[in-house]
């Protein structure tokens, strides 16, 4: 993840200096303590106080000259909102008014006007509010406490507030947008190899570069199969038994299937071909400076080309688990959806839906391609499949489910406008049986029957594949959409 570049500053009014002489240091330095905690997650621009329309001015020039990715507005006491539309007007990236009460409560029968002044960073909310609407600038708000764990010296108010359910939770949101913004950064810095083609006649994955790389900034790269069978040529025995090496660490080797007749112990044969293909990647991805890779092939019967597609799926699974995810059958929206969630330390593995088992109430998502290792309930296990269903060609393909838990699914999607949109829900990895069949298969339940879960996500039009992440990030998610411009919603 890059690190997002954050503007911020706190506001204040010019007329107040000459009124209320110890009041500008105490808002410098609640401004230093939300500039401290806003660096544990990206790097900080922090313009100081803004006072007046000239301040205002200056601030959106350096803003602007910093090339800042998000502005936090920190609402520190009363400030007119002519002096913070100049910032906006001029830096158009999204803003975040901080509304952080240094305190709970104050001491009323003690409070001084210049002692209330400090705390009434509400204030000016409303207003700024008001100008940035009638300006079309987009903007949100972060209510909650300033989280000081030392009450200043000036203050007669009890001012540490860092372990209040206020405070943690304005401070979760405050590192959300951070988040956020790092990833909107990062996508925009981001190759995305797209190798091969989509599979013939899956129309919901036909996907538009040119829309994909002006909505979100990625770069897609248009690999040819004939550029993995070139790294191919130049990969060594050495290189093979490096490769092999790492594959029977990560993997756990199995028998044959009780249950499935092509689905059998790997052969020597077919390990180290998985093993040379990996490695062929792996070179492919550096050479290519990927952060993703999309990819379908057939090739034609018998060819080098079948050979060398069908031998991809552990080397995919691999380059997922080192943070260049992999996604089959040239779904290159879901490429983007597993791309966002690792780079939230999410996983994001390929995903479509399996069945359901009713008796358990859930939904089982997982697919025949590449998983992620990372999020994977004990080691996934290497099959030997003597065909891919649906596919040509035959290899080792992954078995593994998702570690039970929370868990969130992203769907990228394409409206009828032609524009972007996320769908996002929430549930739970349920450890339940799988079949033995060389596939990715979770459990997962929602909050809902299956069928009425169902009906509400494929009305939102998704396509049929998508990251299956862990943790529930959907606030998380939520953001990311809104700094990227693009419709969401949550199931």
């Amino acid at each position: 993840m890059r690190k997002a570049k954050i503007g911020l500053y706190s506001v204040g009014l010019e007329a107040y200096w000459d009124q209320f002489h110890s009041l500008k240091e105490r808002l410098l330095g609640y401004n230093q303590h939300v500039r401290y905690q806003i660096e544990q997650w990206a790097d900080v621009c922090n313009f100081g106080l803004v006072d007046s329309e000239q301040a205002g001015r200056t601030a959106g020039e350096y803003f602007q000259k910093e090339q800042v990715d998000l502005i936090f507005c920190h609402a520190a006491t009363y400030c007119t909102s002519a002096s913070i539309l100049p910032i906006h007007r001029m830096c158009s990236v999204p803003v975040i008014f901080l509304n952080l009460q240094p305190t709970r409560q104050i001491n009323y029968a003690e409070t001084s006007t210049e002692e209330w002044l400090a705390h009434c960073g509400a204030c000016p909310v409303p207003e700024f509010a008001n100008a940035c609407h009638r300006a079309n600038i987009p903007y949100h708000v972060v209510n909650g406490l300033l989280g000081l764990r030392e009450t200043p010296s000036v203050s007669i108010a009890n001012e540490v507030t860092a372990e209040e359910p206020e405070t943690i939770a304005a401070w979760e949101q405050i590192k959300e947008w951070t988040v956020a913004a790092s990833v909107r950064n990062s996508l925009q810095y981001s190759n995305f190899g797209f190798l091969g083609n989509t599979y013939s006649g899956m129309l919901d994955m036909y996907s538009d570069f040119t829309m994909l790389q002006s909505q979100l900034g990625i770069h897609v790269d248009v690999l040819e199969i004939g550029d993995l069978k070139e790294q191919l040529e130049q990969v060594s025995e050495e290189e093979v038994e490096t490769k092999r090496a790492e594959i029977e660490n990560v993997f756990t080797i199995s028998d044959d299937s009780h249950s499935d007749p092509i689905a059998k112990k790997p052969t020597e044969k077919q390990m180290n071909w998985a093993a040379k293909v990996a490695a062929a990647e792996e070179q492919l991805a550096n050479q290519r400076n990927l952060a993703a890779l999309t990819y379908y092939y057939h090739g034609a019967p018998g060819s080098e080309e079948e050979a060398l597609q069908a031998g991809m799926i552990v080397g995919n699974s691999l380059l997922t688990a080192k943070h260049i995810p992999c996604a089959g059958e040239g779904d290159l929206k879901t490429n983007i959806a597993m791309k966002i969630c690792d780079l939230l330390d999410a996983g994001g593995s390929f995903a479509e839906i399996v069945l359901t088992d009713y008796v358990e109430g859930t939904i089982l998502l997982g697919h025949d391609g590449p998983f992620h290792i990372a999020i994977a309930k004990d080691k996934p296990i290497l099959r030997g499949m003597g065909l891919y269903h649906g596919k040509q060609g035959s290899g080792v393909a992954v078995e593994a489910k998702v570690k039970a838990g929370p868990v969130t699914t992203l769907n990228v999607t394409q409206t009828v406008e032609g524009k972007v949109k996320f769908i996002i829900s929430e549930g739970k990895a349920i450890d339940g049986p799988i079949m033995q069949i060389g596939n990715t298969q979770t459990h997962v339940s929602f909050e809902e029957h299956p069928d009425a879960y169902m009906k509400r996500w494929f009305k939102e039009a998704p396509t049929h594949h998508c990251a299956l992440a862990v943790g529930h990030i959907a606030s998380q998610l939520e953001k990311i959409s809104i700094l990227l411009d693009v419709d969401y919603v949550i199931l």
